[in-house]
């Protein structure tokens, strides 16, 4: 006999199909609760518990999507990919792009024709690091081993953005905290692009203390998705922001560091750097 715990996972790897199938319907929350028989309460409630996100929102991912592939091609039309995935217009489709992707569907097909990024490479007591940015703020910050694969990276992001190789103040201020300098903390201003999800797990990043660490399970208690620490997980290995948003702060519920983006050798020298850091004061 199935536990319960097997029949909500199947339940909800159904309902899951059935979204991925129906997309284009744009079915609503109470015809796919029917179809795993539940109420739209307890579907609602189960569904976000198991994948991290509601119902609503997982189809504006599939949606969102489908809609990028299909404006990767020369010949769509903002019309056309709105129809193909099932939205009432361009306006619908304008909205889901601006709300998941922090960009509108033109800006996704330009690849970024229109933004402007400058980037720097430095030196850090943590090795090589490249960040980048736009007028709004730093959008990229990543540890390297070679300059050209790490600038290759960061285009692929925006392909048809303009990069300038520039040391603006935006990426002055992030560097400073690698000096040892707190001081211009405020004045750090990001730039993230990010599903409501992913920016809710950055967000808690950003709340745990220097020298302290914190779980994949505890940052999912406090984003209120408590069964969500595997999605957790997969929103952390997604940071673009390497040591300003402080995913290395993050370690299994064993006391394990675990992975880390930019390396394990990595993520112990900071943790213990910012501990003797934080035991001197």
């Amino acid at each position: 006999m199935n536990t319960q715990e097997e029949i909500n996972y199947e339940r909800i790897a159904k309902a899951i199909d059935y979204i991925k199938a129906h997309f284009k319907n744009q079915p609503h929350l109470d015809e796919v609760a029917e179809k795993v028989n539940l109420s739209p309460f307890h579907f609602q409630r189960l569904f976000t518990e198991w994948a991290g996100t509601s119902p609503k929102k997982f189809l504006q991912y599939v949606s969102v999507n489908h809609a990028k592939k299909l404006l990767q091609t020369e010949q769509a039309n903002l019309f056309d990919v709105a129809f193909e995935t099932g939205l009432s217009g361009t306006s619908r489709l304008h909205d889901l792009f601006v709300n998941i992707e922090g960009m509108t569907p033109a800006e996704y097909k330009n690849g970024g024709s229109e933004l402007t990024i400058n980037y720097h490479f430095s030196n850090t007591h943590f090795g090589n690091i490249l960040t980048a940015s736009t007028e709004k703020g730093v959008c990229y910050m990543s540890f390297y081993e070679e300059g050209q694969t790490a600038l290759t990276l960061l285009k692929a992001k925006f392909p048809n953005a303009k990069y300038v190789e520039k040391l603006d103040v935006l990426q002055q201020n992030a560097l400073f905290i690698f000096q040892n300098d707190w001081s211009k903390l405020k004045d750090i201003k990001l730039h993230l692009k990010g599903t409501d999800f992913q920016l809710k797990v950055w967000e808690a990043l950003l709340k745990i203390p220097m020298g302290k660490l914190s779980t994949y399970g505890k940052l999912a208690n406090e984003i209120g998705n408590p069964n969500a620490s595997r999605a957790v997980g997969t929103a952390i290995g997604s940071n673009p922001i390497a040591f300003l948003i402080p995913c290395h702060r993050v370690i299994q519920a064993s006391g394990t560091f675990g992975g880390y983006m930019w390396g394990n050798t990595r993520k112990t020298a900071i943790i213990g750097w910012e501990q003797a850091l934080m035991s001197d004061q």
